[in-house]
């Protein structure tokens, strides 16, 4: 959510280098490091003017309004006031630099605001405050609780009694859940925060980079005896954005400014053009073709006589409305209102649009990517809602589901109770025995291999202290960095096994008798994308047993378990009911083999090259031959109303695809639930391929199928894509659905950006987490679900909701009005200045070719501002049906999919009206004028304004009080002004009654055959709206 000026990213990037850094002496630096600030603006107070005037004048629709009001101060090509070109020019220019400044004064206030915090900072003289901006590489700083990190820090110290902190990492990763930290040993020991100026220490930290996942660097005590070393890895920082959430820590900062790893992640998002506006701007430029052919044939007419090449510049100059100037002004000013629209729709309460500049492009998306969850820690939901529910227990030999957990917790409480009696019992319970140790041994494995940390917090009857010295059930929360982690001990508690205490390096947990057990924590492997599992080495302090616990995803697990014949079959089932499953195993360790192992890891994390595959290795020689416990199985819930609303847009035309880093099975299971596969579809499993032959064969045999399901997974499609990429784009588009499961966040962008340069066809993604970013941003449209995954999806979208459910409105109804009002109003805005330009073509041709201008000064402006400004705009109120309606009848916005209210087609007939109407206006005017020429532009004039008022009626189909209001307006300010043009318009004359039939009979001549082929249209080839509204 941070980015630093846009060329910082281009010089500067190359010259980061490793560096050493002395706590609380940032004058002691070997290289000039940035300043701490924050800058999201795009322009500068000196860049800003000429920067906007750029970005309007390198439209070729701008720069040729420029030239023409440029070239009016040419004697020669002069054709009457200053005023009629600079006018709405600087109109058109004066709002857009308006709305640049506004978003550039709100990002200056957003920047200024982030800068200017107050953090306190130890030094010599004891705290003081700083701002944000003026923080230095080598500072130490305080971060309160719930404070923001200014900079990127390592943590020193913290007030907890525990000794570690939390973090919370959304605005930076995108997930929700709380990760933990923990101080460096050295300085945490010392007495007070004050003694670590006193000591003479430094932090070596590697050049920065773009990884938020990995931090490489070493702390180093000199005047210790001996001198301390201590390896720094992701554990011991606390990068910038993210928010402290608990305690009060002490960090030294090492990053700052552009170097943060927040901001080095922070791409620049492509600027979206939408579909609509490259068509008119296709329109355009085919409309001025035709200004440059009328004019050559004007000349051409007058036989090329006299100075001709400045009689080409001047017709230019006077046919200069068949491109009309304010088509960019309607089209923007209507896309605010679209966009407060959907602000303002209860229904869908919560939405925001972040790119007011293409909201009908939800009118016509054809494909709908969307994402489910990612298998891992970080757990992205978009279709599922993250409640998890523990379902499912697997020994093996037998299983426990949701009905049989009381067994289970029987069996936990006769491990507990039994009194070692001699071995004189039956068989029977000798094997009842074996059941009931292992069900025992799994259910303690669970509790004690995670990253959870139970949290106290005071519930008004029990203070916090008191809650944490007895144990209080009541105030206690479960803190992790998963769901799923938090639903495993939640449900060991459930059993009878209760994890009650834990700290850096114990672990308490609570047995069914009320007993207390404690475990030394003696080491932690975290979860990674790379490794997908966690283990933890724990001391049994009653029998002093060492234990290494591991837990994972099976793909890994099953070959680091000791061989069995039910681990791949069982997780296969699991699977397919939708559940995540999780592998648990353990291995014992004698205190030699312990030792010996805690020698060589120590020494492979002090290593500052290759660190990561050096403990990689050290660790996997413990993981080898592990006794398998057990299989868990977790279940997500499905958010609400998503299958009616998959439904929907099935309906509507839109293929949707899902693209997860899940597994094959969970994802097909997924997408069977939320009904995005139909019960009586084919299912089509793409076989794993790695090579060309085998995806060859895979491809045909898929050819072979006809309307079924695609499912595949990551690995299989890189194959595809690398050797048949347009065969197998081809054939994937011709499905229904397509699941591709394990994706990796490029491979989505990758998937988005084939199926835009393949089919033509819009595309539209849907995710809420840090993973979906690159997805949201190369998809036409981008839509984040605002969830429990944080912001980080929403922010970069271009439109952001609080539930998938609002889909189907924001495209049925707000997407489809959006397209089609814009394409009602484009054309009616060119239409409005082809029939002034027609009138201005016959006028010049019956006065032998002559260059005059048929209406001149206010009249020209006021014709396409104050007069026909109004009814005009106020076509973005117009709407075909209800929008009940529109939902209830998804298959309307199947007709947008071709494109046609904006067609080549639709385009011609409007021509074809406008040249009929400004032919009979003017050649009415020129039958019916009396012997003087001033009447004829009374005549013509103000026929042409009812005319433009009459049209605007005829093509609204649902009227609205404001269109009322503007056309009466519109017709009021009219008759209003006709006191000040007695230049132009002879008072007397337009109040006879001749003046009113003449024009009456030119409006009723120019609109009455139109009124009557609509009736016509719509009696016998009626469209699919109106049969619903009739």
């Amino acid at each position: 959510s941070s980015v630093c000026c846009p060329w910082s990213r281009c010089c500067g990037m190359g010259d980061f280098r490793p560096r050493t850094v002395w706590l609380g002496h940032p004058e002691k630096r070997e290289q000039r490091y940035p300043r701490n600030v924050i800058n999201n603006q795009k322009y500068n107070f000196f860049t800003f003017l000429p920067g906007v005037l750029f970005n309007q004048f390198k439209y070729f629709f701008n720069l040729y309004f420029l030239l023409l009001a440029c070239s009016q101060f040419v004697e020669e090509l002069r054709l009457g006031a200053l005023y009629t070109y600079w006018v709405p020019l600087g109109l058109v220019l004066i709002i857009t630099i308006m709305r640049e400044a506004i978003e550039e004064i709100r990002c200056y206030l957003r920047d200024k605001e982030v800068n200017s915090q107050i953090y306190s900072k130890l030094s010599t003289r004891g705290t003081v405050k700083v701002k944000s901006s003026g923080i230095q590489v080598g500072d130490l700083i305080i971060v309160e609780k719930n404070q923001r990190v200014p900079a990127d820090m390592i943590f020193l110290r913290t007030s907890e009694r525990n000794g570690s902190c939390f973090l919370r990492t959304d605005q930076l990763d995108g997930e929700t859940d709380w990760k933990l930290r923990l101080p460096v040993a050295c300085t945490q020991r010392l007495p007070t925060a004050g003694d670590l100026l006193q000591i003479r220490s430094y932090v070596y930290a590697e050049e920065p980079n773009i990884d938020i996942h990995n931090f490489i660097g070493t702390f180093t005590r000199e005047d210790g005896d001996p001198p301390v070393n201590e390896s720094l890895s992701i554990e011991n920082t606390l990068w910038a954005s993210t928010v402290i959430a608990s305690g009060t820590v002490v960090g030294v900062v090492i990053y700052t400014g552009k170097e943060l790893r927040s901001v080095m992640n922070t791409s620049n998002p492509r600027h979206k053009v939408g579909l609509f506006d490259l068509e008119v701007n296709c329109l355009t430029k085919i409309l001025f073709g035709a200004l440059v052919v009328v004019s050559l044939v004007m000349v051409a007419l007058q036989h090329f006589a006299g100075r001709w090449y400045l009689q080409i510049f001047r017709f230019l100059l006077l046919f200069s409305h068949i491109v009309p100037i304010s088509l960019r002004v309607n089209l923007d000013m209507g896309k605010m209102v679209f966009s407060w629209m959907i602000k303002k729709d209860s229904k869908i309460p919560g939405t925001v649009v972040r790119a007011s500049t293409i909201p009908e492009q939800l009118g016509r998306i054809s494909y709908l990517l969307t994402d489910k969850t990612g298998v891992t820690r970080q757990i992205y939901r978009t279709l599922t809602q993250n409640e998890m529910v523990f379902r499912r227990l697997h020994l093996g030999t037998v299983a426990y589901g949701m009905d049989s957990m009381d067994e289970v917790q029987s069996h936990v409480f006769s491990a507990y109770t039994q009194v070692k009696t001699s071995s004189r019992a039956p068989a029977a319970t000798k094997v009842r025995k074996t059941i009931s140790s292992r069900v025992h041994e799994a259910v303690k494995a669970i509790a004690l291999v995670h990253n959870v940390t139970p949290v106290y917090e005071s519930n008004g009857v029990t203070d916090q202290a008191e809650a944490e010295q007895h144990y209080e059930d009541t105030c206690r929360v479960y803190q992790a960095s998963s769901p799923d982690e938090v639903s495993l001990v939640q449900w060991t508690e459930s059993v009878g096994l209760t994890l009650v205490g834990r700290d850096q390096s114990s672990m308490q947990l609570r047995t069914p008798t009320g007993q207390i057990l404690n475990f030394t924590i003696l080491q932690i492997f975290p979860f990674t994308y790379e490794s997908k599992r966690m283990g933890i080495i724990v001391r049994d302090e009653s029998t002093g047993e060492i234990t290494f616990y591991m837990k994972g995803a099976d793909v890994v697990m099953s070959g680091i378990v000791q061989y069995n014949d039910w681990l791949e079959e069982e997780c296969g089932n699991m699977a397919r009911e939708g559940l995540r499953v999780l592998v648990v195993s353990k291995k014992s360790l004698t205190e030699e083999q312990y030792q010996d192992f805690e020698a060589r890891y120590v020494q492979a994390k002090l290593s500052v090259h290759d660190r990561s595959l050096k403990v990689a290795t050290v660790i996997e020689s413990l993981e080898m031959e592990m006794e398998l416990l057990c299989l868990t199985g977790v279940e997500d819930q499905l958010q609400t109303d998503v299958r009616p609303t998959l439904e929907i847009l099935r309906n509507a035309g839109i293929k949707v695809w899902m693209l997860t880093g899940d597994k094959l099975e969970t994802a097909t299971c997924t997408a069977k639930n939320a009904h995005l596969i139909t019960r009586n579809q084919d299912i089509h499993i793409f076989r794993p391929v790695t090579t060309r032959g085998e995806a060859h064969l895979e491809l045909n045999a898929f050819r072979r199928k006809h309307d079924c399901a695609l499912v595949i997974s990551g690995d299989s499609l890189e194959v595809c894509l690398k050797y048949y990429e347009y065969e197998f784009m081809e054939l994937a588009c011709q499905c229904p659905a397509v699941v591709c499961c394990r994706c990796t966040p490029t491979q989505k962008a990758q998937i988005v950006r084939l199926l835009q340069e393949r089919t033509g066809k819009l595309t539209c993604a849907v995710g809420d987490g840090g993973n979906d970013v690159s997805m949201i941003q190369e998809a036409d449209c981008g839509v984040g679900v605002e969830g429990k995954e944080g912001k980080q999806a929403s922010l970069a979208a271009d439109f952001s909701v609080t539930q998938f459910k609002h889909l189907g409105r924001l495209l049925m109804v707000h997407g489809r009005n959006s397209y089609k009002r814009s394409a009602a109003l484009s054309q009616f805005v060119i239409h409005r200045s082809l029939c002034i330009s027609t009138m201005q073509a016959v006028f010049s041709s019956v006065f032998y070719f002559a260059s005059v201008p048929l209406y001149q000064g206010f009249l020209i402006i006021g014709y396409s501002t104050i007069y026909t400004m109004f009814p005009v705009f106020s076509l973005v109120l117009d709407k075909d049906v209800k929008s009940e309606v529109a939902m209830l009848y998804p298959e309307l916005y199947k007709d947008l999919l071709k494109g046609r209210p904006l067609s080549f087609k639709t385009f011609l007939i409007w021509v074809l009206i406008s040249i009929y109407q400004g032919s009979i206006i003017m050649y009415g005017a020129l039958l019916l004028f009396e012997s003087e020429f001033v009447h004829i532009v009374a005549i013509s004039f103000t026929s042409l304004i009812l005319t433009e008022l009459l049209m605007v009626a005829l093509t609204i189909q649902t009227w609205h009080w404001l269109m009322i209001v503007a056309e009466l307006l519109s017709l009021a300010s009219y008759v209003a002004s006709l006191v000040f043009l007695h230049e132009f318009i002879d008072i007397y004359f337009i109040t006879t009654v001749s003046f009113l039939w003449k024009v009456t009979v030119i409006t009723l001549v120019s609109c009455l055959p139109l009124y009557i082929l609509k009736y016509l249209r719509r009696r016998f080839s009626p469209p699919n709206y109106s049969k619903l509204t009739s």
